[in-house]
């Protein structure tokens, strides 16, 4: 530690006073050094973590949300009914805008912050860094798990169910770890490009096909058939905030806007990717989900690339594997970097390219998709699965800490004006919100697993086709 030290106040010796960073999101930087307020010193040694541009971020936080949120927004539409769904849909994404906008404000006024485990450490102490960090962790693993259940969907759709479901998770598990393992998300991003163009592409043929096709494919292929979707619905409560916590899962990527903030280049851009990521997201949630359902209604399929015949499927889920894959990565890298810069942090070794460096590094990736994997084939349910992180975990990580956070740089405040009485109303009620949704969301996924084993569908550990080809 005494020769970091001493090398960081050989960096600010060396840079002019003009270039010390005069706001909290800059880093401060010498001859090809930089010292940055989470991986210390950053050389030409080592990788770059700080080399995400801000179109970068934005195709980063839509493909972290968009990969496997779009896929069940149409049978959502079918529990709640299109009006409910639409406005539901509207109202998580507002919410999810603002939580993830006080995620990059808390950033730039606490530099050293990495993950919401340290956000929970400065409210919370050492408690709230541990529960928030292991949350973090469960949170991006289940949705890894569901990724990989995705792309081992996407295999069976294509191939017609060529070989063992149970090898096809395998598959995308080997696919997401060796991905994954790319050290730095600036290098990641290409990935991200390629992998939203590819899911937007992939629902957008089948948005075109349900609405010129004769009926979706697992409508009877007999006889008179007409859509019979829903401008409202009566869902149970269990069915309702089941489909809220999918909702949930869809907008909020909330939790993983921390470590994508602290690779950015200048994290004051946090709020442009926002705005532009968020509207984006919405637009292509509403009119994939309104038109998918109003041509499919009740006979929709989940995931919705299944909704369009057979053909169209096999085309669909083939240009959307590499979104899913994408998906995977990227969701897989986020733990395994939270749990590497836990375990490295203050240590030469962060940065550098040493056996210690890249031991722990792989060891991060692989215990991450070794426990995704576990996930994805003991819970073989995608619309469950996705509800059930969304319920369990999303909630309790998107909601809860940020209305807290308003509050940590808030409170002490002696300009208690109306508008500061209104933002704390605000932050109040996102944490009851959240802590609702944490709790009944849970048992709707809950009850909804239940059922779906009562009904005899995929079995955990099976070789089962799982894709209904």
């Amino acid at each position: 530690m005494a020769e970091k030290q001493d090398k960081v106040q050989d960096i600010e010796a060396s840079v002019p006073m003009t270039h010390v960073p005069s706001q909290p999101g800059e880093i401060l930087k010498g001859d090809n050094v930089t010292h940055d307020a989470v991986f210390g010193l950053v050389t030409e040694d080592g990788p770059n973590y700080r080399d995400v541009s801000w179109l970068g971020t934005v195709a980063l936080m839509m493909k972290t949300q968009i990969g496997l949120g779009v896929l069940s927004i149409p049978s959502i539409f079918d529990t709640l009914g299109m009006i409910p769904g639409v406005i539901l849909l509207c109202i998580v994404a507002a919410i999810a805008t603002w939580t993830s906008y006080i995620v990059g404000v808390f950033k730039i006024r606490h530099p050293e912050v990495y993950g919401i485990d340290d956000a929970g450490g400065l409210m919370f102490g050492r408690i709230g860094r541990e529960v928030f960090g292991l949350g973090f962790c469960l949170y991006w693993i289940f949705v890894a798990g569901s990724g990989i259940l995705g792309i081992s969907i996407s295999l069976n759709a294509i191939s017609n169910h060529g070989t063992c479901t149970a090898a096809f998770v395998g598959v995308a598990a080997v696919v997401g770890f060796s991905l994954a393992s790319i050290r730095t998300l600036g290098k990641i991003t290409w990935i991200a490009w390629v992998g939203l163009v590819c899911i937007l592409a992939a629902v957008l043929i089948v948005t075109v096909s349900v609405g010129i096709q004769d009926r979706p494919s697992s409508a009877p292929q007999e006889g008179p058939w007409s859509s019979d979707f829903k401008i409202t619905s009566s869902p149970t409560f269990a069915q309702g905030v089941a489909a809220i916590s999918s909702l949930i899962f869809a907008c909020s990527a909330t939790p993983a806007y921390f470590a994508i903030a602290a690779e950015m280049r200048d994290p004051r851009l946090f709020t442009r990717s926002l705005v532009v990521s968020q509207l984006g997201s919405t637009m292509i949630y509403l009119v994939i989900g309104v038109v998918v359902y109003y041509y499919c209604g009740s006979d929709v399929a989940s995931p919705a690339l299944g909704s369009a015949g057979p053909l169209i499927k096999r085309i669909s889920y083939g240009i959307a594997l590499p979104g899913l894959i994408a998906s995977t990565t990227i969701v897989l890298h986020l733990p395994s970097k939270y749990a590497f810069v836990r375990i490295l942090r203050n240590s030469d070794h962060l940065t550098s390219n040493s056996l210690i460096h890249w031991g722990t590094w792989l060891s991060c990736t692989l215990t991450s998709t070794i426990v995704a994997y576990l996930i994805a084939s003991g819970i073989p349910f995608f619309n469950s699965l996705v509800s059930l992180i969304g319920a369990c975990l999303g909630a309790s990580l998107a909601y809860q800490p940020t209305g807290c956070m308003w509050f940590y740089d808030n409170w002490k405040t002696t300009d208690r004006t109306w508008r500061w009485k209104c933002m704390a109303c605000w932050s109040v009620f996102i944490i009851l919100i959240g802590t609702f949704m944490t709790v009944a969301g849970t048992y709707g996924s809950v009850v909804s697993i239940i059922d779906s084993l009562k009904a005899g569908g995929s079995k955990p550990w099976t070789c089962a086709d799982n894709s209904n080809s």
